[in-house]
């Protein structure tokens, strides 16, 4: 059998927290990581950053003409950063893994919408991109999400186990990995989401930087309560929530403070993680690998030590990962696995009836 060549992928993130792109490049043989080198996160404008915040709280009043147009702007803006890589590294890109922007991700309905046109990017970059990976996953029965374990399986060969890999971002995914290479992955529910919205409506601000504004507040326990009753945590995995799933009952938070709004939403990220722990996992970690944005917000990573006293909660930076850099690792990962045709879900992560090679290879027309 002919050996799996290493290559050169770039992965392209965007997440449901509008914060902007994130770039990370790798050089992998979709089994191995050979290297990964420092993400670099670049900032949507203010102008593109409004209007996906528009189209992301209301995406059926958005023309088609309008979204296309937004959709060649976020195209464009990955584009640019795709220019720039590739300009400030000594090798050549063999290939780019494209998450594109989602904004509707209902599995049960079989729907999916995500921005972003890969064959365009493509074709102006001239490096083939894999994207539309949630699409397969969907059309073949799975939920769409979460696509990261496979990665988190090989990021964590020298780790003990059992560990699981906590990605909060937007929304919260987690990865179980055992002593043997078991595997189980679901979303857990909203992120920093609920802080991001509950900030911005009150308060101009885009996020609640360093959790400062949680740690200056008091817990409302009823309010926290009510927000534990929603029916998404009762819900066996496998399972995909979306910036849709807990809006109506975050409603809930108002009538708090800025700080006290604040400070239920960050404790509610960590009570739903620890309550999914307890009744999904086939055994408690005793690591917890923190990734995303909740690996920088301390006040979060207390609440979280507080409630998982039986494990080691490290962010990823303890174990030299880049926390902010690992889900767009993950999609330049997963690229590869698709050129290698080798499976990027299963269905013990997204409930696929069958390990199945997600996504599309786009190849640029010259």
């Amino acid at each position: 059998m002919e050996a799996l060549k290493a290559q050169n992928a770039l992965g392209l993130m965007s997440g449901s927290s509008l914060q902007g792109v994130r770039a990370a490049l790798i050089r992998t043989d979709g089994v191995d990581v050979f290297e990964a080198r420092k993400s670099l996160e670049f900032p949507f404008d203010d102008a593109l950053a409004d209007d996906l915040r528009r189209l992301h709280n209301r995406p059926e009043e958005a023309s088609s003409a309008e979204t296309a147009e937004i959709e060649r702007r976020f195209t464009e803006f990955n584009l640019e950063i795709v220019n720039e890589v590739k300009n400030s590294v000594e090798t050549p890109l063999d290939v780019i893994g494209f998450h594109g922007h989602m904004l509707i991700h209902k599995p049960a309905e079989g729907l999916i919408t995500q921005l972003g046109d890969s064959q365009y990017l493509a074709d102006k970059s001239g490096i083939r991109v894999a994207g539309r990976f949630r699409h397969a996953d969907i059309a073949a029965g799975g939920q769409g999400a979460p696509l990261s374990p496979i990665y988190h399986m090989a990021l964590s060969q020298k780790l003990p186990k059992p560990v699981v890999f906590l990605n909060i971002g937007g929304l919260v995914s987690l990865t179980w990995i055992g002593a043997n290479g078991e595997m189980k992955a679901f979303d857990v529910g909203v992120g920093l989401n609920a802080v991001n919205v509950w900030v911005f409506r009150h308060a101009g601000q885009q996020t609640d930087y360093n959790g400062s504004l949680a740690a200056s507040g008091r817990v409302n326990g009823h309010v926290l309560a009510a927000l534990m009753r929603h029916k998404f945590l009762a819900k066996y995995p496998p399972k995909a929530a979306d910036q849709y799933t807990f809006r109506e009952k975050l409603e809930n938070l108002e009538g708090l403070s800025l700080a006290d709004g604040a400070a239920t939403a960050t404790s509610f990220i960590a009570e739903e993680i620890a309550y999914s722990m307890a009744l999904y996992l086939p055994e408690m970690p005793s690591l917890v690998v923190v990734c995303g944005e909740g690996a920088h917000n301390p006040t979060l990573l207390r609440f979280l030590r507080q409630k998982l006293i039986n494990a080691d909660v490290q962010t990823a930076e303890y174990y030299d990962m880049d926390s902010q850099g690992i889900e767009a690792q993950a999609f330049a990962y997963l690229a590869v696995r698709r050129l290698n045709f080798m499976p990027t879900s299963y269905p013990f992560t997204t409930g696929v009836v069958q390990p199945i090679i997600g996504g599309e290879i786009f190849e640029p027309n010259s």
